[in-house]
């Protein structure tokens, strides 16, 4: 007798670093309910080992690795030409690969010569997501979610900017580097393009939403490339923080639930809630803003903001 769980192969998901920590909980999530998933991974020896116990643990054999180095644009372009080969539409893009090395001090350029955080977090799901688009269209109701942070508090800050005249290594070396700064300003970016792919795809059906991911138990995989400070403060941290399972359960559900059937361009908190810019960012309000979890700064929102994001986006990411 057969004890595999029947597979609903008309929908399909796509989860980027889907190897470890909160990608793998969410393969694990969408292949326990059914959904056919593709695990979008750079690393395939450690993937590889993480799809065969998805596929048992899930008793689904339709979880499918395919290589993707998401801070590539070639890998980016070979994937998707592969993915739209083999299947016939895709119905959730899930962005949840991350580049963020606590303690590193290099500043690191990617194969396309864009600083490793952006290329990684901002401009490559960008491309990926313009490039799947067609793909995404031909399901009756498709999805896209963005992995974002809470990071972007510290742009409550006024003062806080990106550092665009820096994307490109134009001042490698002669400015002090910071790679959680970097961490927070590309995903700042990412969300901005939240807002501007759900205006973009909106007239195609496609549904483009971010998820603010707060304080979550870090895999050994992730912990192991960090520095020896930062990787004590983590195996202490761990101790307190929730299992990656509970936001991968927020992934399931605002990708699938009929709730968010018909949302788009917003930023969900840590319990699905849509969150708002704010209107005060000064004082007590600030304050209020950087401990509460009900309002994004509004850098996020400024319509300026976006178009400098959208039209680097396009540019870089251009054949």
């Amino acid at each position: 007798m057969n004890s595999r769980k029947p597979v609903l192969m008309d929908k399909i998901v796509i989860i980027t670093g889907a190897n470890s920590g909160i990608g793998k909980a969410a393969a694990l999530k969408f292949a326990s309910e059914g959904y056919h998933v593709v695990m979008a991974c750079r690393n395939m020896l450690i993937s590889t080992a993480a799809q065969t116990e998805i596929q048992d643990v899930s008793k689904n054999c339709n979880v499918d690795l395919m290589e993707l180095d998401v801070s590539s644009f070639d890998s980016i372009r070979a994937f998707c030409s592969s993915f739209t080969n083999k299947y016939p539409r895709l119905d959730i893009l899930i962005h949840n690969a991350a580049y963020l090395n606590h303690g590193e001090k290099e500043y690191k350029l990617s194969a396309d010569h864009i600083e490793l955080s952006f290329a990684t977090n901002t401009f490559g799901p960008f491309l990926l997501s313009r490039l799947l688009a067609d793909h995404l269209a031909k399901s009756e109701d498709p999805r896209i979610l963005h992995a974002c942070t809470t990071n972007i508090k510290h742009f409550f800050d006024p003062k806080r900017k990106i550092d665009y005249d820096n994307l490109r290594g134009e001042f490698r070396g002669l400015r002090p580097y910071s790679v959680y700064k970097m961490y927070g300003d590309s995903k700042m970016g990412l969300l901005m393009l939240s807002f501007k792919l759900a205006e973009a795809f909106k007239s195609r059906g496609i549904k483009v939403n971010a998820l603010q991911i707060n304080r979550v138990k870090l895999s050994n995989e992730t912990i192991r490339k960090m520095s020896p400070f930062w990787r004590v403060l983590a195996w202490a941290q761990n101790i307190t923080n929730p299992l990656p399972a509970g936001m991968a359960d927020n992934y399931f559900h605002i990708c699938t639930s009929d709730e968010y059937k018909d949302v788009t361009g917003q930023l969900f908190n840590q319990h699905r809630e849509m969150i708002r810019p704010a209107v005060h960012d000064k004082g007590f309000a600030q304050l209020k803003n950087i401990l509460g979890s009900s309002y994004y700064p509004r850098f996020a929102a400024a319509p300026h903001n976006i178009e400098q994001i959208w039209a680097l986006s396009t540019k870089l990411t251009e054949d």
